[in-house]
């Protein structure tokens, strides 16, 4: 049961490695989904994906994960409310699409980082 807790972590905790490299790489392209009330474009790209990496890396050391997981929770519905929820009235039936797909998955991902949080030690 230990090792398929271990493989659940690596699982859970390569998504946000893999979105962390996308945001730091892909940082102008991504710019244009930050809100326009938002002030700051793309800097606000480079600290997601900061704070993707750190999370991940917290979950994969066992360091600091209670906290990690609860901040990156948070972030991510952040993400549903202020960059999926106000597209899913897009005119153009793909982009509602894709809103809504990425909605779904954010809103999962917090979830299971809700639930590691509150099963956490450290």
């Amino acid at each position: 049961m230990k090792n398929l807790g271990m493989i659940g972590k690596i699982l859970f905790a390569i998504p946000f490695l893999a979105f962390g490299v996308f945001h730091m790489l892909n940082a102008n392209q991504m710019a244009g989904m930050i809100p326009a009330y938002l002030p700051g474009g793309v800097i606000w790209v480079y600290i997601s994906g900061i704070a993707l990496l750190l999370g991940a890396i917290s979950i994969l050391s066992g360091r600091n994960t209670k906290l990690a997981t609860m901040l990156l929770g948070v972030m991510l519905l952040l993400f549903v409310l202020m960059l999926h929820a106000p597209n899913l009235n897009n005119p153009d039936a793909n982009m509602a699409q894709m809103a809504m797909s990425g909605m779904l998955k954010d809103l999962g991902l917090a979830g299971a980082a809700f639930m590691m949080s509150a099963n956490s030690n450290s």
